[in-house]
């Protein structure tokens, strides 16, 4: 062969080569626009379904536990510990899930929530115990340091808007001032508008609130705050760690914490403690009757309704609670 034909040869060799590399170069690049359309087209189509979005399930904490959708109990720690069959599963404000099977062991299958295993050792009493024992030391290792307290109460239903709100802030404002801390149940309303009056002036503001599965969590005014699994360990701490009680208009919760208060008082339970009650108007209807009806049947003393203030304005209710307490 000559060498033209030799080198015409290896020429037309190279273009071939040339050719078959440039074809797969166009079809790396065509390959990689279908992906990258293909990838458009799935992403587009799982944003249409509704795919990568959070599904907007409810919240709920329970200590350190975080639950949400199926892992939210049904019933509450207290519920399930003063149940005498024990049969709510799991007392520890994240159990009753899937499980809860009317007794005091565990689900015959052994799973509870969402088909977790549920031992049965979590439902007895000694473990009960240990979750109780918890909660006391953490809330005295919490607010040993507070010195002298005033609790506010009054009800969560009472809007930003209504003059109780108002009334609230302003003796959260004054105590604070005064150097008191404020502590409340943490929640929404009257409680949200004593920390914040506390809060707002640099205050100490406390909110002790309690778990429950449907309820929403502390206010954004608290800036020391506890979340308890069970009602009597708050209670504990409201009345070893306030000096002094102001009670303002609200319904089932405020009167059981006013009525224990006014009990404990009453036998020497706990150190004496000035109760205040604002808004006399709202008060009336209910102390006429203690007044009337209860005393007159001698179930009551006269000195039982005595230890008692009613008044009408922030300030003094916030400076009568203070000149009460115990030095």
């Amino acid at each position: 062969m000559a060498i033209e034909d030799m080198d015409a040869e290896g020429l037309g060799k190279k273009q071939d080569v040339a050719d078959t590399s440039g074809n797969a170069d166009k079809a790396r690049t065509t390959g990689s626009a279908d992906t990258t359309n293909q990838t458009d087209t799935t992403n587009q189509a799982d944003t249409q379904a509704g795919h990568g979005e959070a599904p907007a399930w409810e919240t709920h904490r329970s200590g350190s536990v975080l639950m949400r959708g199926a892992m939210i109990p049904q019933h509450s720690a207290d519920r399930n510990l003063l149940s005498a069959d024990h049969g709510d599963d799991g007392d520890d404000g994240h159990g009753d899930g899937a499980g809860g099977q009317g007794t005091n062991d565990a689900p015959a299958n052994g799973k509870g929530r969402a088909g977790l295993r549920d031992p049965a050792w979590r439902h007895g009493d000694p473990w009960r115990v240990l979750r109780i024992q918890s909660e006391f030391v953490e809330g005295f290792d919490a607010l040993a340091g507070l010195g002298r307290a005033l609790s506010v109460f009054g009800s969560a239903r009472v809007r930003p808007d209504e003059p109780e709100y108002h009334a609230a802030v302003r003796m959260g404002e004054a105590a604070a001032r005064a150097g008191i801390t404020v502590i409340t149940g943490g929640g929404p309303g009257i409680m949200e508008a004593a920390n914040r009056g506390a809060a707002e002036q640099g205050g100490t503001s406390v909110g002790l609130g309690i778990e429950l599965p449907h309820e929403e969590g502390l206010n954004q005014w608290v800036n020391l705050g506890m979340n308890f699994r069970y009602f009597f360990v708050r209670k504990m701490m409201f009345v070893k760690y306030s000096s002094a009680v102001i009670i303002c208009p609200g319904g089932f919760g405020t009167l059981d914490e006013m009525f224990e208060i006014l009990t404990l008082v009453q036998t020497n339970k706990t150190s004496p403690k000035p109760v205040v009650l604002y808004d006399s108007a709202y008060w009336k209807g209910l102390f006429a009757w203690l007044s009337g009806t209860v005393r007159e049947r001698g179930l009551i003393a006269q000195a039982d309704i005595d230890r008692i203030h009613f008044v009408d304005d922030p300030d003094e209710a916030v400076r009568v609670a203070i000149e009460g307490m115990v030095k």
